[in-house]
Formats: structure tokens, sequence, C-alpha cells
């Protein structure tokens, strides 16, 4: 069939003034066109502004860099079945065992952060293990569709590995994409709502943040960080955030975090990055918002995506826990491939 230029210009116009699929007024964060944020939904800066001031600067040229890798003892975690524990991989991507349940966060066993494997932001620090190290996953929760942080390839090996028995939490609004790569036992959550598997309960909780993977689908899925609460640890994972009230209201319903990975880098220029990523001082807050015991650094010293160096947020971490009075110990940052019993 052939349409004519106006046939498809109409079929646009009359398709963006169809109701988003998830609309709920009964839910603020579920708006008439796509998914909000609970407390700034003012308009995103400008990409192409930022892109056009990297162009005088040096900004966009990558580094040298060498970040410290250690030999994780991968043959411990998947004997493991006794110790709770924390393994940064790198980025944002860590592996929590809780009372012999293996939970995998935001995989990201690729070489680049982007849609094709020939451009887009390259790994700058090398995976301290191969994905075949990893222990059986059990669980694997992804925060939202960004390339940094939903990797299909890798979520393609883990459901070959799982052999369908790993089970995908993804937001509300990517488990159709999710099952269209091949995945299987896929569930997609809402804010505030929660699974279980055995007897630890799995939270979706929201963050302050956005979504896109396509031209034309931007906040069509949903954002947010992950809580694990089992009767030894309470765990929650923050997921990409701009500072918020939601962590507030986080500490309100769930009470004091045990421990807390909260990002600390790709947040510079500030007048860009302020809406979508905290920059550690802004990730300390969110420590005291929690009420955590500890704090881990996470999304930094694996990709170049912002414009600050990739060791100043363990320099801005530094200063701002000094500015604060706060001991390096409430807030700390693990090597990559670093093992933390917990």
């Amino acid at each position: 069939m052939k349409w004519s230029l106006l046939s498809v210009i109409g079929f646009l116009v009359f398709s963006g003034c169809q109701n988003f699929r998830y609309y709920d007024p009964k839910k603020p964060h579920h708006g008439k066109n796509q998914f909000l944020n609970n407390y700034d939904n003012q308009p995103k800066a400008s990409f192409w502004k930022w892109q056009w001031e990297r162009l005088w600067t040096n900004a966009s040229e990558e580094p040298v860099f060498a970040p410290e890798i250690v030999k994780t003892d991968t043959a411990f975690l998947r004997a493991n079945k006794a110790h709770n524990t924390l393994t940064w991989v790198g980025h944002a991507t860590s592996l929590v065992q809780v009372e012999g349940v293996n939970i995998l966060m935001d995989p990201m066993f690729s070489e680049r952060a982007s849609p094709v494997s020939f451009a887009g932001p390259k790994r700058l620090a090398p995976l301290p293990f191969a994905l075949a190290e990893l222990p059986p996953i059990d669980v694997v929760m992804v925060s939202h569709g960004h390339y940094d942080h939903m990797d299909l390839p890798t979520l393609r090996e883990l459901q070959k590995r799982g052999e369908g028995k790993t089970m995908f939490l993804v937001p509300l609004g990517d488990a159709e994409l999710m099952r269209s790569e091949g995945l299987t036992n896929v569930q997609e959550l809402d804010w505030w709502e929660e699974v279980k598997i055995q007897n630890i309960s799995l939270v979706f909780t929201p963050a302050q943040h956005w979504t896109q993977r396509k031209l034309f689908s931007r906040n069509q899925s949903l954002w947010g960080g992950w809580l694990v609460k089992a009767p030894s640890l309470k765990l929650l994972y923050t997921g990409d955030t701009g500072y918020s009230k939601d962590f507030r209201d986080i500490h309100d319903k769930w009470g004091d975090i045990d421990v807390a990975l909260i990002p600390i880098g790709a947040y510079e220029p500030r007048w860009f990055m302020k809406q979508q990523h905290v920059n550690p001082a802004e990730a300390i807050q969110i420590h005291q918002d929690l009420h955590a015991k500890l704090s881990i650094g996470v999304h930094w010293g694996t990709f170049r995506l912002a414009d600050e160096t990739m060791l100043a947020p363990l320099e801005d971490l530094h200063k701002a826990l000094e500015q604060r009075r706060l001991g390096p110990e409430s807030f700390r940052v693990l090597k990559h491939g670093e093992t933390l019993r917990l």
C-alpha cells in the first residue's frame, strides 16, 4: 500500500493525539503522553547546545586513564551460599549475593554503551572477569532503558546461560522490547511494586531521570532503582538519578538502608546534567536522606559519558565528604572487580 505525504503526516498527528497506553490519572507519574518524574518535569536542557560547546573545548577528548583492576575470586562467588556480598564489575553493574540468591544489577559486559558496536562511548576500564565466570544468576534487575544500563547482548547471553531460569525484572514499558529479543521470564514493575524470590522482596523505587532508545520513544518506558529487602540486609540501588525528594520518600516508606549503591559520575556540565545525574555532593545528600549505614559510589570510572575527567568523581567525593565532616568509611568506592562482604 502506498501512502501519500499527507497521509503519513495525518497518521503521525493522529497517533500523537492518542493517550499514552499507560496513562492513569490516579498515578501522577503516568502522564497523558509519557511517564513523568515525581518532582521535576521541567524541559530537559539542550543536548545539542552541550555538543556545540564540546566542539570548542577539549571536553570530548578521551583522557589517559589507568584504573585499578583487582582479580575477582570468581570461584568463591560461584560457590558462595552463606555470605552476603557485593561485587562491583564496573559502571553501574554490580553482583549482589543475598542469602544464597544471586542478583545482577544493570549488567553491561559490552565494549561500547551504544546501539552499534563500532561507535559510541567505549569501555575505558577492562572487565575484571568474563561474563562466563559469573555464578548462576537468579535475578537480573534493569533500572532503565539507556544503553549503558540495558545492554541487550549481555542480557541475551545471561538468558542463554540461565536456560530460562533467570528472572528479568525491568521497568514498566520495557517487557515488550525484552521479549522481542527472545528474553523470557520477564516481569515489568511500576514504582513501589514488588516481587518475591524465596524470602527476599525486590521493590522498584522512583528516581529523577528519563528514558529513550529510539527517536520517538522518549519516556515511553519507566526508570527507577531497586530495593533488595531481605531479613539480613536492606540494599538500595538508586539507578541513574538527579537529586530529588524521592529518596526521603523511600526512607519514609522503608526505613534506614543498610547499603546504598549511588551514582557519582557523569555529572558535568551541571547546567545540562543536573536534572538527570547527581554529582558526588548530591550523592552524599541521597546517602543522608536514606540514612544509609554504608554507601558505595557506582556509575563512574568505566565509560566516559560526560565532561568531568574519569578520576574527578573520586576527587569530588573526597572533598564533599570532608566538607560534610563525614568519614570515608561511610561512603566508599570499590576497585573494578572488588568484592565486599556485607
